[in-house]
């Protein structure tokens, strides 16, 4: 009857124990509103991505690290499944969603809003001005009147890769070019330099972090003619809206999580309602503008006499 009794109390403990793993593991199980993930940011996007992870995380019990790299790493880490969601100023090439398909995940792009990149000089430079085809020149060896040299933040970021597209350019110029390793880096040296031109992505300027508050007011954001037109357009949220910036970049969320987790959700959250203002807020342009709610209050006849 005692061996009974034992027996009974040890089936009983393991059914408990089995009961509190699995219900501790269900718990813990990621879904799209809750649990902990990594999320892969380009650098030049991380005051923004910094912002809606942090009102993310206040409203769901989600738990999100944010890796900051520069867009050829983030890349890298992303096919190595260091995680499998991004925040990139492109698409995945043909190249890049044939690899996920391969692993059976079929990729899924949310754009977001859009980003632009902006050229900054020193502010003891009078010249607020810059056309976009002297820059091109210059990345293609030939140097050009006012412009010293060009600072980027990494040689393997998206303003670099964006860049040298367009100047239809494989190597940069071994002169009169400089990368440093964070947008940071390049406000301030351009800040310190006279007659260098600064390659950043705009978020930077407009989020700066309070350590560089002192750099920017000692830098110009400069107004760009496009190519194959005639007027100088500054980086600005309407100037985005309408069109005519030359150097704007649509941004993306990217997951290839397989499963509906969190990269899900996020993706949702930024480009819904709440996600949209943050960006709004931060001076970049969202997919949708947030609507706003007027209420007239109209006092009585009473009121009035």
């Amino acid at each position: 009857m005692i061996n009974f009794a034992k027996q009974w109390f040890v089936v009983v403990l393991l059914m408990s124990l089995l009961f509190i793993g699995c219900k501790k593991s269900e718990e813990n199980k990621e879904t799209i509103l809750k649990g902990t993930t990594t999320i892969l940011v380009d650098e030049t996007l991380q005051p923004l991505m910094e912002d809606q992870i942090s009102v993310f995380q206040s409203r769901y019990k989600a738990e999100i690290v944010l890796e900051s790299r520069s867009e050829k790493e983030v890349m890298l880490a992303f096919l190595k499944d260091t995680s499998r969601i991004a925040l990139l100023s492109r698409k995945l090439n043909n190249e890049e969603v044939q690899y996920f398909e391969q692993l059976k995940i079929k990729p899924k792009t949310t754009k977001i809003g859009s980003d632009a990149i902006a050229f900054i000089s020193n502010k003891n430079n009078n010249d607020t001005l810059i056309a976009l085809k002297d820059v091109i020149l210059f990345m293609q060896g030939k140097s050009q009147k006012g412009i010293k040299g060009l600072v980027f933040d990494n040689p393997n970021s998206s303003t670099m890769r964006y860049m040298s597209e367009l100047a239809g350019i494989k190597e940069m110029p071994k002169e009169g070019v400089f990368s440093f390793k964070t947008n940071k880096d390049v406000v301030k040296f351009v800040s310190e330099n006279d007659g260098m031109i600064g390659v950043v992505g705009l978020n930077w300027l407009y989020q700066p972090s309070p350590d560089m508050a002192d750099f920017i007011k000692n830098i110009n954001v400069l107004s760009v003619k496009g190519e194959g037109s005639q007027e100088f357009v500054a980086p600005t949220q309407n100037n985005l809206a309408e069109g005519k910036y030359p150097l704007a970049r649509d941004l993306y969320i990217i997951n290839c999580q397989g499963y509906s987790g969190l990269g899900m959700g996020f993706a949702s959250f930024v480009a819904g309602d709440i996600g949209q203002r943050i960006i709004l807020k931060a001076g970049l342009l969202p997919i949708r503008i947030p609507g706003r709610k007027v209420e007239f209050i109209t006092k009585s006849k009473k009121e009035n006499e």
